[in-house]
């Protein structure tokens, strides 16, 4: 089975990488399944139900977001209603939506999505820890998951590597998301499941992480309310990750960085 993580979907730019890339990445790699995070993609704050549609549209077969899902108010009387648009699952118990999702190929195989968000530097949430530990109590590698993705969506490098280490051998992937910029240390983890630290952005990589320089640098400069941020819209890197995984077992025979687009250097799977 082959799965393609797409990072961060930052604003005009980064949909357009995303929809563009996407069918023919399907092809190119013989993708099974495509998740993306998209918790930037409305105007950089948010997802509406209409981004959703649109990047289903294109390929794309789950969505995860984090601390800007409810950005977009409209989300929220939809999103119990969409089982492929998910939600931290360390969330409040009652709050709208689910924080895993369990998708059905085509082939019958079933493949799983936990979206867990961090807590160093991020909100007060319930341990992220936890909230994989129930998931995983419940969905198992050889049982009912021929594989399991995980979305980290956090702040702290350390913590998420920690959450990979956690999972190392229960889940095929663990791949972070928020921090916009792509690390380089995809590895498969001693116990077989494939890793990096962030995706990265899919977005306008002249920017400070996908928003007009501009207005961000007199921020940190000025230290005063000024313009408001918006999503750079020059032409967009989308960034994610591949990763070939065993059907024997469920967990990781490589994993290897993507970027297409835009300012950074290419990368594709040889």
């Amino acid at each position: 089975m082959n799965l393609l993580f797409c990072g961060d979907v930052v604003g005009r730019s980064g949909r357009d990488a995303v929809i563009e890339n996407v069918p023919r990445l399907r092809k190119a790699l013989k993708l099974d399944f495509v998740a993306i995070n998209g918790e930037n993609a409305a105007h950089g704050f948010g997802i509406t139900d209409k981004i959703c549609r649109d990047f289903y549209a294109a390929g794309v077969d789950c969505i995860t977001t984090g601390n800007h899902v409810w950005d977009q108010r409209e989300i929220i009387a939809t999103i119990d209603g969409d089982p492929r648009l998910l939600r931290p699952a360390n969330f409040p118990r009652g709050t709208p939506g689910r924080g895993v999702g369990v998708y059905t190929l085509p082939t019958g195989r079933k493949v799983v999505v936990i979206n867990v968000m961090t807590r160093l530097f991020m909100d007060a949430l319930d341990c992220p820890f936890a909230a994989a530990e129930a998931a995983l109590s419940v969905h198992r590698l050889g049982g009912s998951a021929h594989a399991i993705l995980v979305d980290v969506h956090g702040e702290a490098t350390s913590e998420k590597m920690a959450m990979g280490h956690y999972c190392d051998g229960r889940v095929s992937v663990v791949v972070g998301s928020h921090s916009h910029v792509p690390t380089a240390d995809a590895q498969v983890l001693p116990g077989g499941t494939a890793y990096q630290t962030d995706a990265g952005m899919c977005g306008d990589y002249d920017s400070v992480i996908g928003m007009r320089k501009e207005a961000a640098v007199a921020r940190f400069v000025r230290k005063m309310p000024g313009e408001r941020l918006t999503p750079a819209e020059g032409a967009g890197t989308m960034c994610a990750i591949y990763a070939e995984i065993d059907d024997a077992t469920g967990l990781a025979r490589r994993v290897a960085p993507v970027r297409i687009g835009g300012r950074l250097a290419p990368a594709m799977p040889a």
